[in-house]
């Protein structure tokens, strides 16, 4: 008899040999796509080498829904749905020791998260007829009877409460809301959990989050594994079987972030060895039609690690920070650019005037066209690696699930890499940044 360590076993093996072909084949990656009679959207990648399956169910039920005051309400409803299920149609209630055991017993794993837009499950299992059965009823029982146990959300708000406390006495995290604040203004984006904010969530309040954004007609499921269409079709169905059903009307509109008007600083006294230091402005949203151009220009000033052109002023130049990076976060609306070293509280001041510096002269000429080709050729050479495991082709096809992106964006991606020119970099780029207007915030420089 097979057991589930043999059978995982085997996976392992199978998977070594399907991630190879993913990076030395040139094949498209085919995503099929339905819409259930319920309304959720199901997107596709038959992966039959590797007997393993991965799913993701996306919500429009993300931390930019907490209302005023009750920030972290979509994070805590996310965690809290794991906490046990409630008996029902003869099935005996689990408390949060004993869900986790049955997951154990099966080998696989389920869980929900929160992000700023969507509060997502990922369910991970073997396709071993029986155990698939059994890992897809135990998840759909989870999605749709999840018990809410009151005692244990007292436990896990003093814990998130006491986690949230200890993370302010550290220089980063002082740096972090600071910015994440400035940036975003009174848009939800912006919204700090805190202990007092979590003293005003009780399960009530999951409950009604859950039941108003949860529901199949929302649903976007993504689906990586050794499943025909028809099983996807079917155990999609099953997982959300439980869920309400019925009439989905539109939720209310969230509101745009506001550009920032004026430049902010901020000087933030903190006792520590390094001074931290994030510099940015919101960005923009992921349908932004320059997405490319500023994914690769980006690359080129500070996402490309030990090659970009802030590494080379303010690292390799002039010795100001072991390390300096910058990235954009789009999402629903505009996700924030940000620019982040640390250095000597001494060096603090220079650090900061290099790094902006850098940044209004690559804004104003655009790169080199030996940057953009070191640019290009570093992306399109990694992108296998973006794609060699379920898990990783899994975020890939939700990303394309859940901001509407075409069905064969993959098949398509290096070529729209390759088309980027310098040109693009640079209108992209001033179109969206504007330096003279970024929050800059210093935690633990001399002042």
């Amino acid at each position: 008899m097979k057991t589930i360590k043999n059978i995982a076993a085997g996976a392992l093996l199978a998977g070594a040999g399907a991630i190879f072909g993913l990076q030395t084949a040139q094949a498209a990656i085919p995503i099929q796509h339905w819409t259930q009679p319920g309304g959720a959207q199901v997107f596709l990648v038959e992966s039959p080498a590797i007997p393993m399956l991965d799913v993701q169910l996306d919500f429009d039920a993300g931390s930019r829904r907490d209302p005023a005051g009750q920030a972290g309400l979509a994070s805590v409803t996310a965690l809290m749905a794991d906490k046990g299920v409630a008996a029902r149609d003869g099935a005996p209630a689990l408390d949060e020791n004993q869900l986790g055991e049955a997951w154990a017993d099966l080998g696989a794993s389920f869980g929900g998260s929160a992000s700023n837009d969507r509060m997502s499950f990922a369910l991970r299992t073997l396709t071993e007829p029986d155990l698939l059965r059994r890992s897809v009823h135990l998840a759909a029982r989870e999605l749709g009877d999840s018990a809410w146990p009151d005692d244990v959300w007292q436990r896990e708000r003093q814990r998130l409460s006491a986690g949230i406390q200890e993370s302010r006495t550290r220089p980063g995290t002082v740096a972090r809301l600071a910015f994440t604040k400035a940036v975003y203004g009174d848009h939800p984006y912006g919204q700090e959990t805190t202990p007092e904010s979590l003293a005003r969530i009780g399960t009530a309040d999951m409950r009604a989050r859950y039941a108003a954004t949860v529901v199949p007609c929302r649903a976007k499921v993504s689906l990586v594994g050794a499943v025909t269409r028809a099983q996807a079709d079917q155990i999609v169905a099953e997982l959300l079987s439980r869920l309400p059903q019925g009439a989905c009307p539109p939720l209310p509109p969230v509101p745009e972030v506001a550009p920032l008007a004026a430049p902010v600083e901020e000087n933030v006294p903190f006792t520590s060895a390094q001074a931290h230091v994030l510099i940015g402005q919101p960005g923009y949203k992921r349908n932004d039609p320059d997405f490319f151009a500023l994914l690769v220009g980006n690359h080129i000033l500070g996402g490309g690690g030990f090659t970009s052109r802030l590494t080379e002023q303010v690292r390799e130049r002039r010795g100001l920070s072991y390390s300096v990076y910058s990235y954009f976060a789009p999402g629903l609306h505009a996700g924030a650019f940000t620019l982040g070293l640390q250095t000597r509280p001494d060096q603090a001041a220079e650090a900061v005037a290099v790094s902006r510096q850098v940044l209004r002269d690559f804004v104003a000429q655009g790169p080199t066209e030996a940057e953009l080709k070191a640019a290009k050729d570093n992306l399109v050479g990694g992108f296998a690696l973006r794609i060699d495991a379920n898990r990783k082709l899994l975020d890939n096809v939700a990303n394309i699930a859940w901001n509407g992106l075409p069905l064969d964006y993959l098949d398509h991606w290096t070529e729209r890499v390759n088309a980027v020119r310098a040109a693009d970099i640079k209108a992209a780029f001033q179109r969206v940044l504007q330096p003279e207007r970024m929050v800059t915030v210093v935690v633990g420089g001399q002042r």
